[in-house]
C-alpha cells in the first residue's frame, strides 16, 4: 500500500458509519407507498376543507404512526401491528396533554412513562411499538398546545391511526390467505436450493435462508391458528405442508457433512411441490426420484416421498397435525407471561431504567434551559434509544446525520410553499418517500420522516422555516444525551452479548445430543422412539436454530458499533460458524441413524457432551477471544465422527480471555 492510499484510508469514514449510511438493495414497497399518500395527504386535504387544518394535521400524525408500524405480512398480524399500538399512543397524547405546561410534574410522568415503555420493549414486536407510540405521543401531548377539549386530540390520533388499517385492509378479501401460503411455499423453494447447495461452499447461507423462512412460516401461521384455534382447513393443510419439510431440512446435513451432491431431480422436485403449495393444487404425481444409495440419500429419499403425499393430499386429518413449535397458549396465559418478563426480568428493568435516565434528563433540561420547540429533544432521545431498535452508538449519530438531509429537503418547501392546500400536493409526494425510504436504511427513513414532521408542524403553528434551526439543534441535544447517558454510562455498551448467547445455545445442543442419542430411542432394546417424543426432538433443534439467528442478529449489531466493539464482535464470527457446523453434524448423524446406520455408544454420547459444555462454560467466562489455534481433528470413523470432528474443531478455533 502506498502512502497516498494509506492517507485516503485514514481520512475515510469508518466502515461501522459506512455501513449505516449505505442504501439496501431492497425493492420500493410501492403498494406501501400509495396508501402512505392517501392516508397522510387525504385528512391533511379534508381539513382545509372543512377550514380545520389543525385536525387534518393531527389525524395525518396518528396516519404518520400507523405508516411506521405497518410491518407485517399476514393481515391479521398488520390488524395487531397498527391497531394496538395506537390504543397506547391515544393513552400517551392523553398522559401528555395533561401534564402540558406543568414543568417538573411533566418530566416526572414522561420519566415514569419512559420507564414503562422500555420495560415493554422486551415483551414483543407489538408490545413494542405500543411502548414506543405511548411514549411518543405523551412527549408530543406535553410539549404541544393541542385543540380543546381533551379528547379530541386522542381521537384524531387514532383516527388517522385507523384510516390506515382500513386501506390496508381493502384487500384482504381478495388476499387474505396469500401470506402464509406464499410463505410455505417459500419455504419449499428455500429448502430446494438448501439440497441444490449440499456439499458446496453455498451451503451455509443457503441453511440461513432456511432457518429465517422457516421461523417466518411458523410464525404467521401460528398467529392465524391461535385465533382460530385449528378449525380453518386451510390453515390446518398449510400447517401439515409445512410440518413435512422439516424432515427434508433435517435430512440435508446428512448429505453435506459427507461432501455429496444430490441428482437435480432431487431440488427440482421440491420446487414442483412449491408451485403445488403455492397454488393449492392437489392430486399430483408421486416425484420421479433416483434410487438412494446411502443412508443419508435413503432419508432424503423419504422425506421427500412423504412431503409429496401431504402436499398432493386434499383432506387432512385436523386432529394429526403437530405443529414443530408446540401449540400455542392461550391469551390469559400469555399475558401472564408477559406480565412476569416486564416485572421479573433484569433485562426489562434495565432496558426501563436506561430510557427513562435519558428521557429525564432531556425534559429537566428543556425546563431549565428555553429550548425552542423542546419536545424535540425527547422525541429524538425516544427514537434513538429504543433498546431493540439496534446499536444506540449507530443510531445516534446517523439519526443526526438523516435529520441534517430531512432539514436540507424541508428547508426550500418551508420557504416556498405557502400553507394551504399546496401543502396537500406536498404531502403526497413525502409520505410516498417514508415506506421507499424506511427499506434503504435508518437514516434514510429518518430524512424522510423529518420533513413530514415538520410540515405538519407547521401547519399547526405556522412558523415556516423558522422550525428548521431548533429542530437541528433539539436533535443534535437529543443524541448528545442518547451517546453520553444511554450509552458511554453504561458498561454493557462497551460489551458484546455473543459470547454469552453462543453459550446459551452451545448447552442446548449438549441437551439436544443427550435426547437425540439416548439409548431409550430409536435402535436400543427393540423400541422405536414415539411420534410424540419425535416431535420434541425436532422442537428442541428448531429452538437451537433460533438461539443461533439470535446470535447472529447480536452479531451484526455489534458490528455496527465503534471500536473496540465491532472489532471484538468481528473476532467471533469463525466460532458462530463453527457452533452452526455442530449442530448440522448433529442432525445429520441423528438421521443416519434412523436410516440404518449403528447407534452410536453411550460413553461417546457422553464425552461430546462432556466436551460441549466445557466449551459453554469457557464461552460464559470470556469478553473477548484473542489467538486463534491451527491444530485441527484428524480422521475419525464411526456416526459421531463428523460431529467429534466439529465439536473440536470449534473448541481448537479460539482460547476465550476472561
Amino acid at each position: 500500500m502506498t502512502e497516498a492510499e494509506a492517507e485516503r484510508k485514514r481520512a475515510a469514514p469508518p466502515s461501522w458509519l459506512l455501513s449505516g449510511l449505505r442504501p439496501l438493495s431492497a425493492p420500493i414497497p410501492w403498494a406501501a407507498a400509495v396508501r402512505a399518500s392517501i392516508a397522510m395527504a387525504g385528512p391533511l386535504a379534508v381539513g382545509f376543507a372543512l377550514d380545520r387544518p389543525a385536525y387534518g394535521a393531527l389525524v395525518s400524525m396518528g396516519a404518520l404512526s400507523g405508516v411506521i408500524g405497518d410491518t407485517a405480512d399476514a393481515y391479521r398480524m398488520r390488524v395487531l401491528n397498527i391497531a394496538v399500538p395506537q390504543l397506547f399512543g391515544a393513552v400517551g397524547i392523553m398522559l401528555g396533554t395533561l401534564v402540558y405546561g406543568t414543568g417538573w410534574a411533566a418530566v416526572a410522568v414522561l420519566t415514569a412513562v419512559g420507564l414503562l415503555s422500555g420495560m415493554m420493549s422486551t415483551i414483543g414486536a407489538v408490545a413494542s411499538v405500543s411502548g414506543l407510540l405511548l411514549l411518543l405521543n405523551s412527549v408530543v401531548g406535553a410539549g404541544l398546545p393541542l385543540p380543546d377539549p381533551w379528547w379530541v386530540a386522542p381521537l384524531l390520533l387514532t383516527l388517522g391511526g385507523l384510516f390506515v388499517l382500513a386501506l390496508t385492509l381493502l384487500a384482504w378479501p381478495m388476499r387474505r390467505k396469500l401470506p402464509e401460503r406464499v410463505a410455505v411455499a417459500d419455504t419449499y423453494l428455500a429448502v430446494a436450493d438448501l439440497l441444490a447447495a449440499a456439499g458446496t461452499d453455498a451451503y451455509e447461507k443457503r441453511r440461513q435462508a432456511v432457518t429465517q423462512s422457516l421461523n417466518t412460516s411458523y410464525d404467521l401461521i401460528l398467529a392465524r391458528r391461535a385465533r382460530y384455534h385449528g378449525r380453518s382447513g386451510a390453515m390446518v393443510r398449510l400447517l401439515a405442508q409445512l410440518n413435512v419439510v422439516i424432515p427434508l431440512v433435517e435430512a440435508a446435513p446428512a448429505v453435506h457433512v459427507r461432501q455429496s451432491r444430490l441428482p437435480e431431480a432431487i431440488p427440482a422436485a421440491v420446487r414442483e411441490l412449491a408451485a403445488a403449495v403455492e397454488e393449492s393444487r392437489t392430486g399430483g404425481a408421486e416425484p420421479e426420484l433416483p434410487a438412494p444409495d446411502s443412508p443419508a440419500t435413503r432419508a432424503v429419499d423419504s422425506a421427500l416421498r412423504h412431503a409429496a403425499a401431504v402436499v398432493y393430499n386434499a383432506d387432512v386429518d385436523p386432529y394429526n397435525v403437530d405443529d414443530r413449535l408446540g401449540r400455542p397458549a392461550a391469551l390469559g396465559v400469555r399475558m401472564r407471561r408477559a406480565t412476569r418478563a416486564v416485572l421479573f426480568s433484569r433485562t426489562s428493568w434495565r432496558y426501563g431504567l436506561r430510557l427513562a435516565l435519558c428521557i429525564g434528563l432531556a425534559q429537566a433540561l428543556t425546563s431549565l434551559v428555553a429550548v425552542d420547540r423542546s419536545y424535540w429533544v425527547a422525541l429524538t432521545v425516544t427514537f434513538v434509544l429504543k433498546p431493540d431498535f439496534g446499536s444506540v452508538f449507530s443510531r445516534a449519530v446517523l439519526r443526526a446525520v438523516g435529520t441534517a438531509a430531512g432539514l436540507v429537503i424541508a428547508t426550500p418547501i418551508l420557504t416556498a410553499v405557502p400553507i394551504g392546500w399546496w401543502d396537500v400536493l406536498v404531502m403526497v409526494v413525502l409520505a410516498a418517500l417514508i415506506p421507499a425510504f424506511t427499506a434503504k436504511g435508518y437514516a434514510f427513513q429518518t430524512a424522510a420522516i423529518t420533513p413530514v414532521i415538520l410540515l405538519l408542524s407547521d401547519v399547526l403553528n405556522h412558523q415556516g422555516v423558522a422550525l428548521v434551526e431548533p429542530r437541528l439543534v433539539d436533535s443534535l441535544l437529543g443524541c448528545a444525551i442518547v451517546l453520553v447517558a444511554g450509552y458511554l454510562l453504561w458498561p454493557e455498551s462497551w460489551h458484546t452479548r455473543i459470547g454469552h448467547r453462543l453459550a446459551n445455545a452451545v448447552t442446548d445442543i449438549a441437551d439436544y445430543v443427550a435426547y437425540a442419542f439416548d439409548p431409550g430411542s430409536d435402535g436400543r432394546g427393540g423400541e422405536r422412539i414415539s411420534p410424540v417424543d419425535q416431535a420434541e426432538r425436532v422442537r428442541a433443534r428448531r429452538r437451537i436454530y433460533r438461539d443461533l439467528s439470535s446470535v447472529r442478529c447480536e452479531f451484526q449489531r455489534a458490528l455496527t458499533e465503534p471500536p473496540p466493539v465491532g472489532t471484538r464482535a468481528a473476532a467471533w464470527w469463525p466460532l458462530v460458524v463453527a457452533v452452526e457446523r455442530i449442530v448440522d453434524a448433529a442432525t445429520a448423524a441423528r438421521v443416519r441413524v434412523d436410516h440404518g446406520a449403528p447407534e452410536p455408544a453411550p460413553e461417546e454420547v457422553a464425552e461430546i457432551q462432556q466436551q460441549l459444555r466445557e466449551l459453554a462454560e469457557g464461552l460464559r467466562a470470556s469478553e473477548d477471544l484473542v489467538s486463534v489455534r491451527t491444530e485441527l481433528p484428524g480422521d475419525e470413523e464411526g456416526v459421531l465422527a463428523p460431529l467429534r470432528q466439529e465439536v473440536a474443531a470449534a473448541r481448537a478455533i479460539a482460547s476465550p480471555q476472561p
